[in-house]
């Protein structure tokens, strides 16, 4: 059971499930999770026996940074390029990184999404996050379990859509991302080997796009 203490008051979230160790203890504890870790949020120090007031020092004391709301970080850690997936991850558990975020993901986009793309299921709760910006896109249940990969960014499991099931899903939103992205990304895809035409053209119909693909999935296919 959780309890909030007195030091949330000004903390948001600050929640602990067990009495409270020396703050010294608690410090290194701290400490040593985040370097484990790589991020976390401020339940899980809850979950850990560590106060919202040993984090709040720690922050002020300039030994972790606050990276979004209820989401820390060691200040000296190496940051991964792809550190704001990582962070949406931590962020929204459920979402899985999609369309031109998966995109940039797997080296098949040279421009770099203002907001990170996250599918979410058509039920979830949709999350209030200020920093990173994000923006959601809601997927079927059966779309949103399909084609999904794991991949470990910062030591944070990250879940991106692969490439082919990307590259179908852009089909799907070819009017929000627009169909020059669209199209290059098809090409990357069959250019760089990354996918299959068999894979994409299995995604597309699952999809309910493979209509509107097969034109240029042949066209593309004869070319190469």
């Amino acid at each position: 059971m959780w309890y909030k203490t007195s030091a949330d008051i000004g903390f948001g979230q600050g929640f602990v499930s067990m009495p409270a160790a020396p703050a010294s203890t608690q410090r290194e504890q701290a400490l040593s999770l985040l370097q484990r870790r790589g991020m976390m949020r401020l339940r899980e120090f809850g979950e850990a026996g560590v106060t919202a007031t040993t984090v709040s020092r720690l922050e002020r004391d300039g030994a972790i940074v606050r990276l979004a709301r209820g989401l820390y970080q060691l200040a000296d850690a190496d940051l991964d390029q792809q550190h704001t997936l990582a962070e949406v991850a931590k962020l929204i558990p459920r979402g899985v990184v999609c369309l031109t975020s998966a995109l940039a993901f797997h080296g098949l986009t040279d421009q770099l999404p203002a907001r990170v793309w996250v599918a979410l299921d058509r039920k979830d709760w949709r999350p209030r996050i200020a920093y990173p910006p994000v923006r959601i896109v809601r997927f079927p249940a059966e779309q949103l379990a399909a084609g999904v990969e794991r991949h470990l960014i910062e030591d944070i499991p990250v879940s991106i859509f692969g490439v082919a099931k990307t590259v179908a899903d852009l089909f799907r939103y070819r009017r929000t991302v627009g169909e020059a992205v669209v199209i290059e990304a098809l090409r990357a895809t069959l250019r760089q080997r990354k996918a299959t035409p068999a894979d994409i053209a299995g995604f597309a119909k699952q999809a309910g796009v493979w209509k509107t693909m097969q034109p240029y999935l042949t066209t593309l296919t004869s070319d190469g």
